[in-house]
């Protein structure tokens, strides 16, 4: 058959597509179709569409539980437009300074989805000579946000002069997709 499971990795026509946690199969949008979602329910999992999940098992990364330590998603958050502009590539202290901490609502999201590595310098040197499908912004710069998330919560970090700085970020309430308003 062209999909199958070898020790937790989905193996669509011989890619490493996807790979089952609990009772979630995790696939790579690029293989997202009627034929590996019709599999994944017709096994009984859950199905979740990623970015980067094809890339980070093709170049050799564990996917968690019976495959080493699981890797966390990542997310890219960039000074969004209409933002000001003096933001923008700027040291954490410099922002902190000038406009206090970083604020979540000048930002946008420039990439949901995972990458090789959880490593923050291995991140930027993905970001910036190999970015992944889905990344639709720049080369990672000072005053960027590197956000490193599981089922356990999320850890932010300023993209600095020097390395990376963690700061206490946190997203948009409204990007989250949940109203509490009610209407008559």
């Amino acid at each position: 058959m062209g999909i199958e499971l070898r020790n937790g990795v989905i193996h669509y026509y011989g890619n490493p597509a996807g790979y089952v946690k609990e009772d979630k199969a995790v696939a790579d949008k690029m293989f997202a179709g009627p034929e590996l979602a019709g599999w994944m329910a017709k096994k009984g999992f859950e199905a979740e569409w990623q970015n980067g999940v094809y890339d980070r098992l093709a170049n050799g990364a564990t996917t968690g539980p019976g495959g080493g330590t699981a890797l966390k998603s990542c997310r890219i958050w960039q000074i969004r437009d209409g933002a000001d502009v003096m933001m923008k590539f700027i040291t954490l202290a410099e922002t902190r300074e000038r406009f206090g901490e970083p604020n979540p609502e000048n930002y946008r999201l420039a990439y949901d989805g995972q990458t090789a590595t959880n490593d923050l310098e291995g991140i930027w040197e993905i970001f910036n000579h190999h970015p992944p499908s889905g990344f639709d912004g720049h080369a990672l710069s000072m005053s960027d946000v590197v956000e490193l998330y599981d089922h356990d919560g999320s850890d932010f970090y300023y993209v600095d002069r020097f390395g990376f700085q963690s700061i206490g970020f946190r997203e948009p309430e409204q990007s989250q997709g949940f109203n509490m308003g009610m209407g008559i």
